[in-house]
């Protein structure tokens, strides 16, 4: 087909306006949002935006189509047609808008023909609640928004009796899974701690993401005793699993995949379906990740996927990074497209995570930059011990408090937990609010889970492993005994559990707590009546009461069961906003949607106090304000990482997403030594550190104090070392732990009624002193932020006595 003068026209017209609506963007944004059909790699760096391009891409191609790349005009184009779009190209009104959209679309795609794929339930929400802004409510809840795990479920529920499944089958998470394999390494008597359940789990896990059924785990194992026991654990596991109608996280995905190979029709469906999919945070995908994607783009091939090799960070969960790399050997026809400017960070953080990553050689490369100018160099503090690489957090973030910063300006990165330690410490001496994101986390909690495990076993009563939990939860006269009875009667007769409780009075074995069963069961079934017709919150209420769990927490009247009533009335808070945000929500979609529930979903961004995380778990956040605390060999990288090359590379890459958090001020601490499970080990600064340039810190990051005495002509004296440290600019200088104010008093000075002005809190008065531990705890009154409990020690370098 030859173009006429007429199609360049009108192309040329139709691509101008398509342009203008996407002026925001920068030319690479732009050139990833147009280019609709083939596959496609968008190398997007650090806080370049690529949420912003994927979901102006989905835009596009719902409004225009492949309208900017087609060379030809509509076959019923006219002269008309293109007049007005000229008109609209030099003077655009809303009123004749949608015209111009008719006329510049080509083949637009239809909401549910887009899949959206990403990592988190916050990406996903944060994708889904764009688009609902840019193209409206209605369209966007049909585009297929959703992370991996969502997706699968919505396949499997529809599907899954394709491979012998019922739709109400339930999802098991860590703990349960845990709880199970637990109990089968028990029953084939095998020593726990030769075969430890989390290592078992782990291994599972593993060949799960490489699609590894029980036969094939099997097979590999040869004649490696240890192997094999573990495969005959995998296969009783795989077996129990299915006949409680249950799956487990990393089944979510294998068993979608295995779904889609071994039906061909219901494979065509979806590839027919999905005209367009789009992969975020492409790097960290496992290989049965990797085999989901390439079925389900399979039909059109019109596959996007976005991702950052020099991110790749999870490799422990499974992820790897030659996906991402071999992308345009899988795809020969694939375009890549960089996106490099940087909208999140300052030149001077940038440039010391280009510098950073150039040293690793297993990356497609590119060069950060922005627009944000130069920004403050990196600042660098060596302390002699923890405590006083804590007490200078501290003490800085008490600084940038008073000069009007928020406490949720700031964040410490950690690469393990345990250095979290000490930082809680001084903050808690010194009244500053924080956070960690990890712990406990809120459906982890016991009375959250019971509640849960009731709302499964009402949905699913084949779900033998909940039912054990709450079928004596609050007692009900039914005893351990009796259970295992009842499971041994289930196994015999191939059913269920539930089935057994049912008919209880049916089998002599179960003896007089037949029937407290039966009384158990005839709840289960009346609560799935109520289900029927009630709002979910108010059914859950039922719940509570029907089982009276609510009032066995009640008649206890002690402050931990008032706790623990509190977090089952968040659960009901819960259950109510997803029921208000979902058009049609189903206690089955509530329970998903907790099933993949992640803790940086929990995470309250407005709430202002400082955030505590590993840098694993920072991946995708910002922060103005950035420590990166245990910077030392052995540490980060740990002595592990340095034995191969391939993780090395990945503990530079996480070092890389841990700088690359912060957008104005990075702070890089270590310490000389360090107490670490019961071990004191001297360490020197990371290698890392070595591996940024002077040029982006304040000068002579990379010496040490022995090189600075010795500059300076001192000896080096362990005394002299105890009560000093270095800051960025390589000059030694007194630790702000140990240094006198002119204005500070002593502790044994402070008595209540005590004037006070404190650097960060303002004036006050000490209303109590009482010794603790070698130091005296106050409570100070301020006029502007109420009462704060300080240790007077800590408190000294940042309070004055009024006289």
């Amino acid at each position: 087909m030859e173009q006429t003068r007429f199609d360049i026209q009108y192309a040329a017209l139709r691509s101008a306006i398509i342009e203008r609506e996407f002026e925001s963007l920068n030319d690479r944004q732009r050139e990833a949002v147009f280019h609709t059909e083939g596959p496609l790699l968008v190398l997007a760096g650090a806080g370049s935006g690529k949420t912003t391009v994927l979901i102006h891409r989905i835009i596009n191609i719902l409004r225009f189509g492949r309208g900017y790349s087609c060379e030809f005009a509509p076959e019923d184009a006219t002269e008309d047609d293109l007049l007005f779009l000229r008109d609209y190209l030099r003077h655009p009104t809303e009123e004749n808008r949608m015209r111009a959209e008719l006329l510049c679309a080509v083949q637009p795609a239809r909401p549910w023909q887009i899949l959206a794929i990403t990592f988190t339930n916050k990406a996903a929400k944060e994708i889904q609640q764009r688009l609902e802004r840019a193209v409206g409510e209605d369209f966007a809840r049909d585009i297929w928004a959703s992370t991996f795990h969502s997706a699968c479920v919505r396949i499997l529920r529809r599907n899954c009796e394709a491979i012998g499944y019922d739709r109400s089958f339930t999802i098991y998470d860590a703990d349960d899974q845990k709880r199970v394999l637990t109990a089968i390494i028990k029953g084939k008597k095998l020593d726990d701690k030769v075969f430890d359940v989390r290592t078992i789990a782990s291994t599972i896990g593993r060949a799960k993401d490489n699609l590894q059924t029980p036969r094939m785990f099997e097979l590999e194992a040869g004649d490696n005793y240890y192997q094999m026991t573990v495969a005959e654990i995998y296969k009783e596991y795989a077996r129990q699993l299915k006949e409680s109608n249950a799956m487990d996280f990393d089944d979510i995905i294998m068993k979608t995949v295995q779904l889609l190979q071994g039906n061909p029709d219901i494979l065509e469906h979806y590839q027919r379906q999905f005209r367009y999919v789009l992969a975020d945070e492409y790097q960290d995908t496992n290989h049965a990740q990797y085999v989901l994607i390439s079925l389900l783009a399979g039909g059109y091939e019109n596959i996007c996927v976005v991702g950052d090799d020099d991110q790749s960070i999870y490799k422990f969960r499974g992820a790897t990074i030659t996906n991402i790399l071999e992308f345009e050997q899988q795809y020969k026809n694939a375009k890549t497209i960089r996106l490099e400017q940087n909208y999140r960070s300052t030149q001077n953080i940038l440039n010391a995570a280009n510098e950073l990553i150039r040293n690793n050689a297993r990356r497609k490369g590119k060069e950060l930059w922005t627009d944000n100018g130069d920004g403050a160099k990196i600042r660098f503090h060596r302390s002699e011990t923890q405590e006083g690489e804590a007490e200078y957090i501290a003490e800085t973030i008490l600084d940038g408090f008073s000069e009007g910063n928020r406490w949720g300006d700031y964040a410490i990165l950690y690469r393990n937990h345990v250095l979290s330690n000490n930082i809680e410490s001084a903050f808690k001496r010194n009244s500053i609010p924080y956070r960690i994101v990890s712990g406990l986390r809120f459906f982890d909690r016991a009375e959250v889970k019971d509640m849960l495990a009731y709302l499964w076993v009402i949905l699913n009563p084949a779900d033998d492993l909940r039912l054990k939990r709450i079928i004596n939860v609050p007692a009900r006269k039914i005893g351990n005994k009796t259970v295992e009875t009842a499971a041994t009667l289930a196994e015999q007769h191939n059913t269920t559990l539930f089935d057994i409780v049912s008919h209880a009075g049916e089998y002599p074995e179960l003896g007089r707590a037949s029937a407290a069963l039966t009384k158990f069961a005839n709840l289960i079934l009346d609560l799935q009546k109520m289900l029927e017709y009630m709002p979910l919150d108010e059914f859950y209420e039922q719940v509570m009461e029907h089982t009276g769990y609510l009032a066995a927490l009640e008649a206890k009247g002690d402050s931990e069961s008032q706790g623990r009533i509190e977090n089952t009335m968040e659960l009901k808070s819960n259950i109510a906003e997803y029921a208000q945000r979902e058009e049609n929500p189903t206690l089955g979609g509530f329970m998903e949607e907790v099933s993949l529930f992640t803790d940086i979903d929990r995470m309250d961004a407005e709430a202002d106090a400082v955030v505590m995380m590993t840098m694993h778990s920072a991946k995708g956040l910002e922060f103005p304000n950035v420590f990166l605390v245990g910077m030392e060999e052995g540490i980060f990288p740990g002595f592990r990482a340095v034995e191969k090359e391939e993780d090395l590379e990945e503990e530079r890459r996480l070092c890389y997403v841990a700088v690359t958090r912060a957008k104005k001020q990075l702070y890089l601490t270590c310490a000389e030594r360090r107490m670490m499970y019961g071990r004191t080990q001297y360490s020197r600064p990371s290698r890392f550190l070595e591996e940024i340039p002077k040029d982006f810190v304040d000068s002579n990051i990379m010496e040490t104090k022995r090189e600075i005495l010795e500059k300076q002509e001192f000896q080096p004296n362990p005394k002299f070392y105890s009560k000093r440290a270095h800051d960025i600019s390589g000059n030694i200088h007194t630790n702000t732990a140990t240094k006198k104010k002119p204005s500070s008093v002593a502790a044994v000075d402070l008595k209540p009624g005590d004037q006070v002005d404190h650097k960060a809190f303002g004036h006050g008065m000490i209303t109590s002193c009482r010794p603790m531990g070698g130091d005296i705890l106050l409570e100070v009154s301020f006029d502007k932020v109420g009462t704060k409990r300080l240790m007077a020690k800590s408190a000294m370098n940042f309070m004055t006595k009024q006289d």
